[in-house]
Formats: structure tokens, C-alpha cells, sequence
């Protein structure tokens, strides 16, 4: 991913139902966003600390040479929804949850004007055209990915889709040519169970695990809650046979953690693996998952 920032100017925004919220940007330098072939093309996006102002030009890593750590830019992950160089408008859907956080709390907040710094951007999976049908599995942070996959579909392509979401009025729509099969999964039909997080899981990998699937080969795209996500990666290579070739598998955030925090669990996770210390690298993955 490129580390060199750039600006997007918020154009508008409008709310996709009660928990998430659109945000179209644009502006002179969206002219150096590079078009890649991939549906979940991701950007770094940079918040500033309340109270805290920036030298222009705006540079990363002079800001984190220079400046205690507790004023550097807060970096949130997000993935582009769409794209789109003619119109000069690249979309970003944000979850929001109330005053919580730093994203989702800007996105409510954003007017037309504002300007937002973005890294990036990343990103390693389109579905493949050579598959016979596709299955795609998320929760709210994945479905601005599985929306651009579903709609990057052709005519005749066969998709399954397992959506998690809090309730009905947050359901979205596609415009796809293919033929999508979608199951919608409600959180709030689990307030009753005490831990809605692990029934959350739970819910979604009971969810794949009836899934009759197509005669053929899958590609697979599965991302979200990293406990959820784990629990779906060994049902998929161990219960399904799914190779692991054909599976866009990660953990988009963990239950308990910022992102801050997220990245680095998953960096300990990877200095214990690449020491042989499975144990340490189980106790790492454990410990952050719990709220």
C-alpha cells in the first residue's frame, strides 16, 4: 500500500439505514486513485486528534518522527464501495454505532467540504470467473465488499450470500446481473441469549453449515468478527473441502478491541507463529476477543 497521503473532498453523504452511512468523496487528487480489478480494495483512512493541527505539506512519517504518538493521525480501515473516475465520486459506507469510535462518528458528522486523508489503496480478491458459483459470507464491515463482488458479477454467475446484520431495516439491495440467493442474519434475535457476540458467531457458521451448496467449484469470500471468521475458515477447508486457494478469509475487527488494538493482536499473533510459539500466538487470539 502506497504510504504516500492524499486528500478526498466529502461531496455527500446519506444513511443506508440505522447503522451505517454513506460517504461519496471526490475532489482534485481522487485523480490519483488507481482503478484496481479488485472488490475489496481497501484504503487507510487518516482522523486527527481533536485539538491537534497538522504542518502542510502533510507528511506521515515526518508527523510520526516528530509528534508524540497520542497526536498522531488515527488510522481507521475501510473498504471502497465504489469507484467511479468518470463521475469523480469514490464511496465509502461506514458502520456507525452512536458516539463510539472515531470513524463512524466523523461519517455522521461529515458535510460537504470537509476533506479526509486516505493511505492505499490495498486490496486481494475479485471473484474469480472461473468459478462455477460464488459464496459470500460477512457481517456490516464486509458488506460494502460483498456489494461490489456481487455487483462485478455477470449474467449466469450463481452467488450464496450470508449477510449479518442488527435487524431488518439495515438489509441493502444490488444491482447485479447475477443470480444471488441471500440469507439475512439479525443480530437482535439474540439479545435474549446474554453473549450476543459468541451467539453472533455461532448464528452465522449455523447459517453456512445449512447452506445446501451448488454442484461445482466455489470461490469463497468470508470476512468480518475474527471469531466468527475462524470458526467459518475450519468449516469451510475441514467440513466442506473447500482448497484453500479458493478462500478470501480474514478477520476485519475482534469483539473488544479498536482497531489500534486489532493490529496489534494480529502482530503478536504473527512474531509468536513465526517463533513456533502456537501456545502464546492461542493465548493472544483468546484474550482479545471477550468484551
Amino acid at each position: 500500500m502506497a504510504r504516500t497521503a492524499t486528500s478526498l473532498e466529502v461531496l455527500r453523504t446519506e444513511p443506508l439505514g440505522p447503522h451505517m452511512i454513506r460517504v461519496v468523496l471526490g475532489g482534485d487528487e481522487l485523480a490519483r486513485f488507481p482503478d484496481t480489478g479488485y472488490t475489496d480494495r481497501y484504503v487507510k483512512l487518516l482522523f486527527t486528534p481533536p485539538g491537534v493541527e497538522y504542518p502542510e505539506p502533510f507528511d506521515v512519517e515526518a508527523i510520526r518522527r516528530e509528534l508524540p504518538r497520542e497526536q498522531w493521525p488515527r488510522i481507521r480501515t475501510y473498504t471502497v464501495r465504489r469507484l467511479d473516475h468518470d463521475a469523480g465520486e469514490l464511496t465509502i459506507d461506514f458502520v456507525h454505532h452512536g458516539d463510539s469510535g472515531v470513524a463512524g462518528p466523523w461519517a455522521a458528522a461529515a458535510r460537504p467540504g470537509d476533506l479526509l486523508r486516505r493511505l492505499g489503496p490495498g486490496g486481494a480478491y475479485a471473484p474469480n470467473p472461473a468459478a462455477d458459483w460464488h459464496l459470500l459470507v460477512g457481517d456490516d464491515a464486509a458488506l460494502p465488499a460483498i456489494g461490489a463482488a456481487l455487483e462485478r458479477l455477470p449474467a449466469g454467475a450463481t452467488a450464496l450470500a450470508v449477510l449479518q446484520v442488527d435487524g431488518p431495516a439495515d438489509h441493502q439491495d444490488w444491482h447485479t446481473a447475477a443470480d444471488v440467493r441471500a440469507t439475512w442474519l439479525h443480530r437482535a434475535d439474540l439479545r435474549a441469549t446474554g453473549d450476543v457476540g459468541e451467539a453472533a458467531a455461532t448464528q452465522l457458521l449455523d447459517a453456512v453449515a445449512a447452506l445446501e451448496f451448488p454442484v461445482g467449484d466455489v470461490h469463497a469470500f468470508v470476512h468480518g468478527e475474527a471469531a466468527a471468521v475462524r470458526g467459518l475458515r475450519r468449516h469451510l477447508l475441514g467440513d466442506r473441502g473447500v482448497p484453500r486457494d479458493a478462500l478470501s478469509v480474514s478477520g476485519y475487527w475482534r469483539r473488544g478491541r479498536d482497531e489500534d488494538g486489532f493490529r496489534a493482536d494480529k502482530a503478536a499473533e504473527r512474531a509468536a507463529e513465526q517463533t513456533g510459539d502456537g501456545a502464546a500466538a492461542a493465548a493472544v487470539r483468546g484474550g482479545a476477543e471477550g468484551r
